[in-house]
């Protein structure tokens, strides 16, 4: 039998270090941060879309394949296609509530609009999944219940990840020809937390626009900001704010002195007026 003293103090430090660093995965569900990072992932891809090929020509946008996606809360079928109408138009498109009076036809479709979510945690997890399958089968077989272990974590990892997959198309209304396609558009959006020792979370990602936050407050870690180059796309306008074609305001006008009328005199008074002052001149 071996002793406590014959085991080197190596292995029980790395023993140690293996339980308090094993991970444990669970999942989370967070309405909000879920609906941030599904509709950034959505405002990508949408602000990839180049329109310009079809400026100033009157277009139908055709919804019929993309209208029956119910989503997520306000992430569903009517924001998806608000948002690519306002592409269109920041693009110059005419866009036309019927068809009848439309010179072009636009269709579109979602390839996948989703997100996964998953928890980390660096040390020793709780063990509340497995006591409660521990107190259902005691109840039936009458045994004691096992107590159970709170979860002791050195750190802990939240992470949510959203995909959007868009394409466009659009063709001749009369000829059916094809005029433009867009291409298969994917984005990806993220939200991850972090808490270390218990402070936290300490947020990032895509949805915080690259910076660090703690706890809803923004921090400077360069070392933790991410830049999210190339998310304006070919039209920066979807994201910021743009003016495009205002009508042209009244210039107002000072009131100022009354005109002097002028009035002009024929040639026969104008020699009569001569004779007059020749004659006084005699």
């Amino acid at each position: 039998m071996v002793s406590l003293r014959q085991i080197p103090v190596f292995a029980v430090v790395c023993f140690l270090l293996h339980v308090c660093l094993s991970g444990c995965g669970t999942t989370k569900h967070s309405t909000a941060t879920e609906q941030l990072v599904m509709s950034d992932a959505v405002d990508g891809a949408v602000a990839r879309l180049d329109f310009t090929p079809l400026a100033h020509q009157k277009v139908f946008f055709d919804t019929q394949f993309i209208k029956d996606y119910k989503g997520i809360g306000f992430v569903n079928s009517d924001y998806m296609i608000g948002s690519l109408r306002q592409q269109m138009v920041a693009a110059g498109v005419l866009l036309q509530e019927n068809a009848s009076t439309a010179d072009f036809v636009i269709e579109g479709r979602v390839g996948a609009l989703g997100a996964d979510s998953h928890e980390v945690v660096y040390g020793i997890p709780s063990t509340r999944p497995l006591n409660d399958a521990a107190d259902a089968l005691a109840a039936v077989s009458h045994m004691p219940s096992l107590p159970g272990i709170p979860e002791l974590a050195l750190a802990k990892r939240s992470d949510q990840v959203a995909a959007a997959k868009i394409a466009m198309f659009a063709y001749d209304k009369e000829s059916r020809e094809r005029v433009w396609q867009s291409g298969m558009l994917t984005s990806r959006s993220s939200a991850k937390d972090l808490w270390v020792l218990g402070a936290g979370p300490f947020q990032r990602g895509a949805i915080h626009e690259g910076k660090v936050r703690f706890a809803g407050t923004r921090l400077d870690v360069p070392a933790w900001a991410t830049d999210r180059s190339g998310s304006n796309g070919p039209i920066a306008s979807y994201k910021g704010q743009k003016i495009f074609n205002l009508p042209e305001q009244p210039v107002p006008v000072t009131p100022g002195p009354e005109p002097v009328e002028i009035q002009q005199v024929s040639a026969e008074e104008e020699a009569k007026e001569d004779g007059k002052k020749s004659k006084k001149g005699k």
